[in-house]
């Protein structure tokens, strides 16, 4: 009997760093890739860095992190994004994410999805 694997949501948070940008362009930009990548909860942002969070569907978390590991430098240049690097990769359950959140730990829910400054 063949197990069929079903895709499950994870919790990604993406950190990214770099040489400074001006303000508007680095917000212009994650305004572009939230609406390039529809399950963009938030964007929080300065001019050298910026972390991402979003909801990810995948059938394990290697799949999960392999995805988020591609999506800055597979829309860098369609959302025009700062030339910067990943230094940060968190990739958690939703039952995890969920139980860190009711212990008052991590991250809470995004209050006001969207771009903001840090």
């Amino acid at each position: 009997m063949e197990r069929r694997e079903h895709a499950r949501l994870w919790h990604i948070t993406l950190s990214v760093a770099g040489e400074e940008a001006p303000l508007k362009e680095v917000r212009r930009a994650l305004e572009q890739l939230a609406y390039d990548h529809p399950f963009l909860l938030n964007s929080r942002y300065a001019n050298d860095h910026a972390e991402i969070r979003y909801w990810e569907e995948a059938r394990d978390l290697h799949d999960a992190a392999a995805v988020a590991l591609r999506l800055w430098g597979e829309h860098r240049n369609s959302a025009q994004l700062p030339p910067w690097e990943i230094v940060g990769l968190e990739v958690i359950g939703r039952e995890t994410y969920h139980q860190r959140v009711a212990e008052g730990y991590g991250p809470p829910p995004a209050a006001s999805m969207g771009v903001h400054p840090f």
